[in-house]
């Protein structure tokens, strides 16, 4: 199919989904009980997603807040209350009967909040052209929509173009454990379904990095379904427009606190816990920004840290027997290769086998954060227990 039917198909769906009801997608964790308070039963029936990204503590009061493929409008609505009254939010849709829902509503949601006037404007466009000014926003959402675009590097390069300096955004899309095969490709069926234009994340993200963007991370990950040996699974990602440098700074080092041994990050510079590395004054900018803020000590001068130092970190596996269940691991940022302290080698986006031992170490608190977890195995298996080495022969 051409990129013009792909487009046309995908609009025709949700429009007959927005005219009848029909459910679409995926799962979503709104919180119901409070978005009706403020947003019209309406809005809340045609809501499709696969996450929240604007209800995870993500939206600043005051800021102008983007939403890629607003549908009814219910992301905006969200944002709207939050940003507050002197905040701003413009919602993006090529699909007509979408924009008249979300249009009709807004000022309604604004009486609801007690605002003067709405806040929220809605304009038709599409994602990889989108009608908004370079520069001029502070935070992007899109709930389960850039999978829908063909060219989902366009896509990642207008966010870039849009965001300002020091800008982010926070994406729910889902993606593939593996490349989808070409007869889910021309399936128009399934691209509505957001499936045959799902990416792998090593490619989702690999193109927000191409685009510019930096400290990419996982916010959350569940999985979906399975067609085919194709695992897809929903995620939420945050990453950064990393500003230039203005003002020098004294830092000059940063030190790996740990959990991980060795990381590597996404301009190519090698960390090994415990030891300072000489850095650049955009690495100091890039090293501030959180989650990674929370991995590094930055200082003045070369700082070494151990094991008796408060600010290093580690999780240790335990010498036990342990089995494999069809668990992988998927490194999801904000590091391009990270290695635990059992000598498995993590590269982002990349799915590796873990056995039960592995697992509990990355489902600790200093790990969970940064991996997708997926079960590969077509039925529970509690396999067969083996004996690990303390260096790691097991897995």
């Amino acid at each position: 199919m051409s990129i013009d039917e792909i487009t046309r198909k995908v609009s025709d769906r949700y429009a007959k989904a927005a005219a009848t009801g029909e459910q679409m997608c995926c799962p979503t964790n709104y919180d119901m009980a409070q978005l009706k308070l403020f947003i019209p039963e309406e809005v809340l029936k045609i809501s499709y997603g696969c996450g929240t990204p604007a209800g995870l503590k993500t939206v600043r009061a005051g800021e102008t807040v983007l939403d890629i493929g607003s549908g009814g409008g219910i992301d905006c609505f969200e944002a709207s209350r939050l940003v507050g009254p002197i905040g701003r939010v413009i919602g993006i849709d090529m699909t007509d009967t979408m924009l008249e829902i979300a249009r009709k509503n807004a000022a309604v949601v604004a009486a609801n909040l007690g605002y003067p006037s709405s806040n929220v404007e809605f304009r038709k466009g599409l994602a990889d052209a989108m009608p908004v000014e370079d520069g001029t926003i502070d935070l992007i959402i899109s709930n389960c929509v850039i999978n829908l675009a063909p060219d989902k590097r366009k896509v990642f390069r207008e966010m870039f173009r849009v965001a300002k300096p020091g800008g982010r955004f926070t994406i729910s899309d889902i993606v593939a454990d593996q490349t989808v095969p070409q007869y889910l490709v021309h399936d128009a069926e399934k691209w509505g379904d957001c499936l045959s234009g799902a990416l792998t994340l090593t490619a989702y993200i690999a193109g927000m990095t191409e685009a510019g963007f930096l400290g990419i991370h996982l916010v959350k990950s569940s999985p979906w379904q399975v067609i085919d040996g194709i695992h897809f699974f929903s995620i939420t990602l945050t990453g950064y427009k990393v500003p230039p440098t203005t003002m020098p700074s004294p830092i000059r080092y940063a030190t790996l606190r740990g959990p991980f041994n060795r990381v590597v990050d996404e301009r190519g510079t090698a960390y090994q816990r415990g030891i300072p590395q000489p850095i650049t004054q955009d690495d100091v900018i890039l090293l501030s920004y959180p989650p990674l803020a929370g991995h590094f000590v930055l200082t003045p001068h070369p700082v070494w840290l151990d094991q008796t130092d408060p600010r290093w970190t580690a999780v240790f596996p335990t010498q036990t027997p342990c089995t494999w269940q069809g668990h992988y691991a998927l490194l999801a940022g904000p590091f391009l290769e990270a290695a635990d302290d059992d000598q498995h080698i993590y590269r982002r986006g990349e799915p590796l086998e873990i056995c039960s031992k592995t697992l509990a170490v990355l489902e600790s608190e200093g790990y969970v954060p940064h991996f997708a977890i997926l079960n590969r195995a077509g039925q529970p298996t509690g396999g067969t227990a083996v004996s690990c080495t303390p260096d790691g022969g097991c897995c």
